[in-house]
């Protein structure tokens, strides 16, 4: 047996140690490093206390390397941007051709392909590979995706596969599925990874509306929505986000005063989200590819109104909304807004696989898209148990257009939409703001009529910048002498007019 490391790991934040122990943990020898050495002998000890697993620390990023067998892969966990170019540089001085940079950081996916070319003048191959699962998934499972050629893939696979999050098979007597698998060349991996981030915003959006719903239009005490959440988690609602969400609601808080002994932390927590970019880069990835996302940016939209609190607080005391919220029985409420969050749900998971089909069809990718359903059923964050459903639907129709239109999806959206519908009507009637549920229902309303309003602004379009339109009756394009101040502009096929 050789006395090499299998992998190393460069980047020992909290991500990077879990994701260390995780790989030895599995039997892989691994060789770790970092800037700081401190982090070293803390993973180091780490190892060491949870049953001697086989790591070893090294304090120079070319003492890593040359510890590593061939071809040497080394996977780099450090804050995205130039950190990431640095340590490359670093450690490419000593790796030879044929070996493997794994970069598992959040990173806009143009970085990641750039990153590929520079390294393939060198003969090094690149893997960028989304990580989801926060430090629990990174040390017990997370979800891994990565985008790379091919060959480099299958040398990464087994450990990639062992230490990935696992989860039944949705085909009966099938052994346990890894939520890992090859999604296409460098980029596909970080362009799903930021889909599951810009869907992670969807549905926290659509949580933190439901929880608005019951505490303010129900007047439920935390304890009642915690044990609410906690019901639909035994339900199709079951999900991480969820659950988590139960667990926040009961959290008493340790900071209260002795007068507050019933304090519960959320209660505490200022109402301003933060965000890190992915769901910007989402909304902004959608507009490139011409598919609409509006759950997404709704969530987006609240984040960036949320964090103007103190414009919030003086528009309080100015602006008015209805006076009486209607009197609707409380049960109904619960039981109609399970069903608004689970289409919703849907509604969201839709559009992020409809951007992820777009873009690989622009970029050639090939992305399995069912395969994107399996690696997100276990270790990430946007984990559910409707994506069993999800990933059958895709895998039994790959050309499938919309989720929405599978037969299954279909009939459970069409058996819930009044419901779905009644809880969107009460926040509005209510003056309770609902950006993502409503942003739901008006890409469902939108996606299944035949006929739409279009024809007006195509008909603007055309009154004021002569951009021409198609016809129901024959074939075009057309231009209109709408007044006579309208000339006739011509051969219209050929027209390429900007809009004014």
């Amino acid at each position: 047996m050789s006395d090499k490391n299998d992998i190393g790991l460069f980047g020992l934040a909290v991500m990077g140690q879990n994701f260390a122990l995780n790989m030895a943990s599995h039997g892989f020898k691994v060789g770790v490093s970092n800037r700081s050495e401190a982090k070293i002998g803390i993973t180091v000890a780490r190892a060491k206390a949870e049953g001697n697993l086989p790591l070893e620390g090294y304090n120079t990023g070319k003492e890593l390397c040359e510890s590593l067998k061939s071809p040497k892969v080394v996977v780099i966990l450090v804050q995205a941007g130039k950190p990431v170019d640095a340590t490359i540089a670093m450690l490419s001085e000593h790796m030879s051709e044929g070996d493997i940079i794994v970069d598992g950081g959040n990173e806009w996916y143009p970085n990641q392909t750039r990153r590929h070319t520079e390294l393939g003048k060198k003969g090094i191959r690149f893997v960028g590979m989304g990580i989801s699962g926060g430090e629990e998934g990174a040390r017990n499972g997370p979800s891994l995706m990565p985008g790379c050629d091919a060959e480099a893939w299958e040398v990464i696979r087994p450990i990639m596969e062992a230490c990935a999050a696992k989860v039944p098979n949705p085909v009966e007597g099938s052994p346990e599925e890894s939520c890992t698998g090859y999604l296409g060349p460098t980029g596909a991996g970080n362009y799903v990874k930021m889909v599951h981030n810009g869907i992670e915003y969807g549905d926290m959006q659509l949580i933190a509306e439901a929880y608005d719903v019951l505490k303010n239009i129900v007047g439920m005490t935390n304890p009642d929505m915690s044990r609410v959440f906690a019901d639909w988690n035994s339900t199709e609602l079951d999900s991480y986000l969820i659950e988590i969400t139960s667990k926040i609601l009961s959290k008493k808080d340790d900071l209260a005063k002795d007068s507050e002994l019933n304090a519960f932390v959320l209660d505490r927590i200022l109402d301003k989200t933060g965000s890190k970019g992915t769901g910007r880069w989402t909304v902004q990835e959608a507009a490139e590819q011409s598919v609409a996302c509006p759950t997404i940016a709704a969530a987006l939209d609240a984040r960036y109104l949320s964090s103007r609190k103190d414009e919030r607080v003086a528009a309080s005391s100015v602006l008015t909304g209805p006076a009486e919220i209607p009197s609707v029985a409380h049960d109904q409420i619960v039981e109609d807004l399970a069903a608004a969050i689970y289409c919703s749900k849907l509604v969201c998971y839709a559009q992020g696989m409809g951007l992820i089909r777009a873009a690989s069809d622009n970029f050639g990718w090939d992305v399995d898209l069912a395969l994107c359903a399996r690696l997100w059923r276990g270790g990430c964050i946007i984990r559910a148990g409707l994506l069993g459903k999800i990933q059958s639907a895709l895998a039994a129709n790959k050309n499938l257009e919309n989720l929405m239109i599978d037969p299954k999806i279909a009939a459970e959206l069409n058996s819930r939409h009044r419901a779905w519908r009644r809880i969107v009507t009460l926040c509005v009637a209510s003056g309770m703001a609902c950006p993502a549920l409503s942003a739901s229902l008006g890409y469902y309303d939108t996606y299944r009529r035949a006929a739409l309003p279009a024809n007006l602004t195509q008909a603007q379009r055309d009154y004021f910048g002569g951009h021409t339109y198609e016809r129901t009756d024959r074939e075009g394009p057309f231009h209109c002498q709408w007044t006579d101040d309208h000339k006739d502009i011509g051969d219209v096929t050929t027209r390429t007019a900007g809009e004014n």
